[in-house]
């Protein structure tokens, strides 16, 4: 299991370390600087700037540039890369104060990316160099050289070109290039945290990408293609075996030919002499077969060579693509064993054997696979689990630009999608990418544009393509309806039985006509005559769409009653679609192919009805409850939402994650109820972005708790857009434990001044003691003010601001005030007197958990006895 990557530094650590790093020459730091050089801009860019540079200039290293002023100008990472060249130029001494810089910086930075560097510098050293020329100018092979060479030459022609499928109709075809300069990096995260799924995994992965993309900023390790057989710190070894999970359509497989062609190429790795790459779908024909044969089989000219390559298993590496596509039951728990490479076996007896080191002894293997399928298999053996988070917000511009290569029709698709946060959260992966263009690129060419609106749901997106794709082949409408139908029995066999390959025998089961040329504008088929969708989600879509072609209200409600039971979430997207197909704007597109949709979709609706009816309780798990509304927003059933969730009036996701897209479904949710009396998003972690999602509802809701969000100064200007409209109903606002300082105060209170609806408004647990403070209790001053229940606990509130407070009494409404858990001592203890006693309509006044003295204490509680009805918690 992975160990604790967190330790202490002492000054004993780090005068070894000074003693281990002056061993080295310049030529050898050179060589180990190049080697990290990746790590280290990526650590650059996540470490406190102010706090690296200024432990670095206690070295006495003359740094001459203003580096906070290039990162604000350029960015950290053009930063990074200036101040890490720049180290390098200095010399020697500068190299050595960058390494025990960042080594004693790990006492204030436990980031794993810092902690393995470090690690693998102090516990490799003296072999670490010997490794790296060895990655580089590999084993001397001598009489297996020119094979090494055909192997390599076969497997460039396998992996040079990065292939992209063409939709028909597209104005402008997308074309094959060269993998070299089409790949975009994919964020690779070291991890296993992401095993364990309730939800549709592609879901869950998209919903919270952007919540990992902050968390890989303070705890993740980033991962970069050479890196996945280097030193790992958590196992405390130099791995042989690799897990490289991900959704589906993420780039599992694009990663895997770059990691081949870069190896053909010598960018890595060079210590494997044979890489041999399977892809599971494609061994799923042999029942038992040896590894010899195996690998004769994919490379035939090996024959003559194969006994002298397998005689030095440490220079050999495996990878197997697409675990979560194998019939066979792989379980890497299993005692059962080959060692004979001529010993025909199971296939999943060979391929544990060789992942255990019970065959060929030595070698290393990559194996890929899709969350639901790793969450299933026993991952002990494997001395690195890492995720593709696919593409980040830089990948996901750059692809987009790279697509379209015109920069008019770019700005225009980009800016679409920005602004709708459904389709941006799934560009994170390059095959969602792929469809959002391909539909983004018909509808801002005008031609899909007939009466219709852009898609805005994962539904419509799919059925504009779908209709696109259907347009191109509309002289055989009914044969087409036919085809569709079978293609969609055949996708739902597949997402209920968790099946993403099929071959000849399905096609002929589901009566799928193997020959009609549209097939390929859904299907791709492999070299070993399997097929598969181009997108689970492009085959979960057929699988709804099927029952609106030909709709059976007994096979419907079979379905639905077995997607219930799937407690993966794999039947999610399928529900999503049935949804938002029941919405006739939607269909439309597809209103051609279609007799008529009333029937199913009135099902649709009703089902949906009873589930929200049956489910949506208190007790009912907010994720659940995300879902039905996810359902909802799908449908755009406006008239149903306010039939089920409208009457409740109150909504309730404390305590639960809500993402982008989350918010986005709530603000539809919202506006359709109109008037909803409570709203508690309590620890959400909406943050920024999903605080701007719902900037234009909020303000409809009565009661509004933003507790806990690690709202900061920034986001008052949302607040303000929130809380500044004449029709806002907000009456009880929480902004309790958030990260608000004195600069807020300013905006907050020309936010008060503003607005007459907040009466009750908790402000505690933020750092607004400040400069601006006195904005702030100039407003909540003001005898207009409609503020009569007001909590300022724990705002870091001391003796120098406490005057301020005196001002308070002016503000006829105020009844409660909370000033408990603060620092006044007795100095303020007369400000506080004159709040009691001149404050008329002051009600209760807390100030128990301050720094007064007992006596005061006791003295201002006697004060009651002036104030009838007033209460003093001290």
């Amino acid at each position: 299991m992975e160990q604790s990557c967190s330790r202490v530094i002492s000054d004993v650590d780090i005068e070894q370390f000074r003693r281990q790093l002056s061993q080295y020459e310049m030529g050898t730091l050179r060589i180990l600087y190049e080697y990290f050089w990746n790590d280290l801009k990526y650590i650059l860019e996540i470490l406190e700037t102010r706090n690296f540079l200024s432990e670095l200039s206690s070295r006495s290293i003359p740094m001459e540039m203003d580096y906070l002023q290039i990162k604000k100008q350029l960015g950290s990472s053009a930063f990074s890369e200036i101040l890490i060249r720049d180290i390098l130029d200095i010399g020697q001494e500068a190299v050595l104060a960058l390494w025990e810089t960042l080594f004693v910086l790990q006492n204030n930075c436990q980031h794993p990316n810092l902690i393995g560097v470090m690690a693998e510098l102090t516990e490799r050293g003296d072999t670490l160099v010997t490794q790296i020329n060895l990655d580089a100018e590999g084993h001397q092979l001598y009489q297996l050289r020119d094979t090494q060479d055909e192997h390599k030459t076969h497997l460039l022609k396998m992996t040079e070109t990065l292939e992209e499928h063409s939709a028909p109709g597209l104005v402008q075809q997308r074309r094959s290039g060269s993998i070299s300069t089409c790949y975009l990096d994919l964020i690779v995260v070291s991890t296993q945290q992401f095993r364990n799924r309730t939800q549709h995994e592609i879901i869950e992965t998209g919903g919270r990408h952007e919540h990992y993309l902050r968390k890989a900023q303070s705890t993740l390790e980033r991962i970069s293609p050479n890196k996945l057989f280097r030193w790992c710190h958590r196992s405390g070894c130099t791995p042989h075996a690799v897990m490289v999970s991900g959704v589906p359509g993420v780039g599992k497989t694009t990663l895997m030919q770059k990691f081949v062609y870069d190896w053909v190429t010598k960018k890595h790795y060079q210590r494997f002499s044979f890489i041999f790459f399977f892809k599971f779908r494609e061994l799923n024909k042999y029942d038992t077969i040896s590894l010899e044969d195996m690998i004769l089989k994919q490379y035939p000219y090996l024959e003559s060579q194969l006994h002298n390559i397998l005689h030095d298993p440490e220079k050999l590496l495996f990878v197997f693509d697409g675990l979560d596509e194998s019939v066979h039951d792989i379980d890497f728990h299993s005692k059962n064993a080959c060692s004979d490479i001529k010993q025909w076996e199971k296939l999943d007896v060979l391929v544990v054997s060789l992942v255990r080191q019970r065959l060929l002894k030595g070698s290393s293997i990559l194996i890929t696979s899709r969350p639901t399928k790793v969450a299933s298999v026993d991952i002990g053996v494997f001395q690195r689990v890492s995720e593709i988070m696919g593409f980040f917000p830089k990948e996901r511009e750059t692809y987009f630009k790279q697509f379209f290569n015109n920069e008019q029709l770019f700005s225009k698709v980009w800016q679409y999608v920005r602004e709708n946060d459904t389709l941006y959260t799934f560009c994170y992966i390059p095959s969602y990418c792929w469809i959002i263009c391909t539909v983004l690129s018909m509808w801002f060419t005008q031609q899909m544009n007939h009466g219709h609106l852009p898609p805005k749901t994962v539904t419509q997106l799919f059925v504009s393509y779908v209709a696109n794709t259907l347009t191109n082949h509309s002289q055989f409408l009914e044969h087409l309806k036919e085809l569709m139908i079978s293609i969609g029995r055949m996708a739902q066999h597949g997402v209920m039985n968790h099946i993403l390959s099929f071959d000849a025998r399905d096609f002929q089961t589901f009566q799928v006509d193997i020959s009609s040329q549209l097939l390929s504008s859904f299907i791709i088929e492999s070299h070993t005559s399997n097929y598969s969708f181009l997108h689970l989600t492009i085959q979960e879509f057929f699988s709804a769409l099927h029952h609106f072609l030909n709709f059976s209200e007994t096979e419907m409600e079979s379905t639905l009653n077995r997607v219930k039971s799937f407690e993966d979430g794999r039947g999610e997207m399928f529900i999503r679609f049935l949804c938002g197909l029941s919405d006739r704007t939607t269909i439309s597109l597809l209103r051609s192919y279609l007799s008529s949709t009333t029937s199913a979709s009135q099902h649709v609706i009703t089902w949906l009805k009873q589930e929200i009816e049956t489910k949506w309780k208190p007790e009912t798990d907010p994720c659940e409850k995300m879902n039905l509304l996810t359902y909802l927003f799908e449908s755009r059933n406006k008239q149903l939402v306010c039939s089920t969730i409208g009457t409740h009036g109150q909504l309730d996701f404390s305590e639960f994650h809500l993402t982008p897209v989350d918010c986005t479904v709530l603000t539809f949710i919202l506006q359709s109820c109109k008037e909803t009396e409570y709203l508690n998003l309590d620890r959400c972690f909406i943050h920024s972005e999903g605080l701007e999602r719902l900037r234009g509802i909020l303000h409809t809701v009565q009661i509004l708790r933003l507790s806990n969000n690690d709202l900061a100064d920034g986001d008052m200007q949302s607040l303000h857009g929130i809380l500044a409209q004449d029709t806002c109903r907000i009456q009880k606002l929480s902004l309790r434990n958030n990260s608000f300082t004195s600069e807020s105060c300013a905006l907050l209170a020309l936010i008060l001044l503003e607005n007459k609806s907040v009466t009750e408004l908790d402000l505690s647990r933020n750092n607004l003691a400040g400069p601006d403070f006195s904005n702030l209790m100039i407003s909540l001053s003001n005898p207009s003010c409609t503020i009569s229940h007001l909590f300022l606990q724990q705002i870091k509130l001391t003796d120098e601001y406490a005057s301020l407070l005196t001002s308070l009494n002016q503000n006829s409404n105020l009844t409660y005030l909370d000033l408990s858990h603060n620092y006044l001592t007795d100095n303020s203890a007369q400000v506080i007197q004159d709040l009691i006693l001149n404050s008329e309509s002051l009600k209760e006044i807390r100030i128990d958990v301050n720094e007064l003295s007992k006596d005061n204490e006791s003295f201002l509680k006697q004060l009651e006895a002036l104030r009838p009805g007033l209460c003093v918690c001290v």
